[in-house]
């Protein structure tokens, strides 16, 4: 959408990305739910295995660059798929890559932790879930790397910062174009959250655009409230970056297909996945897009998308975890 892209033209970008990915209707979902429903596919991004995050290092790695870093400190889970694409990108780019990995350290690597070692990166396990430790423990590896010389850009779990929800802002102005191009209103966008660094920029992509429907992150480990809260503080922040508005009401959230925590499988998710493998031959993972597409298609079961509705389902990634 030119709207977006010209506001976007002043921040610096690299292209980590292979863009536009696939759009298309889901047709034997479609029938089966009798919803209409089409698929973003950001599953096929094209760098490091794919996902979403090589929308964020679009922009990302771009200001690390500007900036001068030769280092990035970059945090998640044992099986991160932020943190696969941050090893690639540090590897094609040239720049030593440090994860902070929360979790017991497996005899044996699999899934995206074999990848980050594949491409790279140095590995910091700790042995704990707890979100202040690990904060302690990349505070100390920064404040070492710095101490050593070495300019360190420091990335939160997600890569969910403003500059990095650019990247979505980004991505709303290509879903409009996709719109456009196969002469569709769509009603509603619905994606996983966990991070809202992705639901940060599509709703200040939607803000820009003034797009009248709603996009809904399906919450996979964070309450509802507090999602809410987080992806508000990030689309404001990213919206100041850009000089515009964006209104609180735009956030919408649903936590109901979290089940038991982050990671943890529901009958549900396992459903939706199996459906999506079997009807369309395409993978969802059981962590983020598995829980998403239970809820999208409770939505459809339930009632809150009616049969009149065309709606957006955002594959954001993350099939590496089937291979754990």
């Amino acid at each position: 959408m030119d709207k977006i892209d010209d506001i976007l033209r002043k921040f610096p970008k690299r292209k980590v990305s292979l863009l536009p990915t696939p759009f298309h209707r889901l047709d034997s979902i479609s029938d089966i739910v009798g919803c209409s429903i089409y698929i973003k596919r950001d599953d096929l991004t094209g760098f490091a295995l794919s996902g979403n995050k090589t929308r964020k290092f679009d922009f990302l790695i771009a200001d690390a660059l500007l900036k001068g870093c030769d280092t990035i400190i970059g945090i998640g889970a044992n099986q991160s798929n932020f943190c696969r694409i941050l090893s690639g990108v540090g590897a094609k780019y040239g720049l030593s890559v440090h994860l902070i990995l929360n979790g017991k350290k497996p005899d044996k690597p699999t899934g995206n932790l074999l990848l980050d070692h594949m491409l790279g990166a140095t590995i910091h396990h700790i042995d704990t879930t707890d979100p202040d430790v690990r904060m302690e423990e990349a505070e100390r590896v920064r404040d070492q790397l710095q101490s050593r010389g070495k300019n360190v850009y420091f990335l939160p779990p997600g890569g969910s910062i403003p500059v990095g929800a650019l990247g979505y802002v980004a991505a709303f102005g290509e879903l409009m174009d996709d719109f456009k191009k196969h002469n569709l209103k769509i009603d509603k966008i619905i994606h996983a959250s966990s991070s809202a660094g992705t639901q940060a920029g599509l709703v200040v992509g939607q803000s820009i655009a003034n797009w009248h429907g709603k996009v809904v992150g399906m919450s996979v480990d964070v309450p509802k409230t507090l999602l809410e809260e987080n992806a508000y503080e990030l689309a404001v922040e990213t919206a100041k970056l850009l000089t515009v508005d964006v209104r609180k009401d735009l956030i919408i959230t649903d936590d109901s297909y979290i089940g038991e925590g982050y990671g943890k499988r529901t009958p549900e998710c396992e459903e939706a996945v199996s459906l999506f493998a079997r009807k369309e031959g395409i993978f969802l993972d059981y962590v983020y897009t598995g829980k998403a597409a239970a809820g999208l298609l409770d939505y459809c079961h339930s009632g809150k998308i009616s049969p009149d509705e065309n709606v957006v389902f955002i594959h954001t990634g993350g099939n590496i975890e089937l291979f754990e």
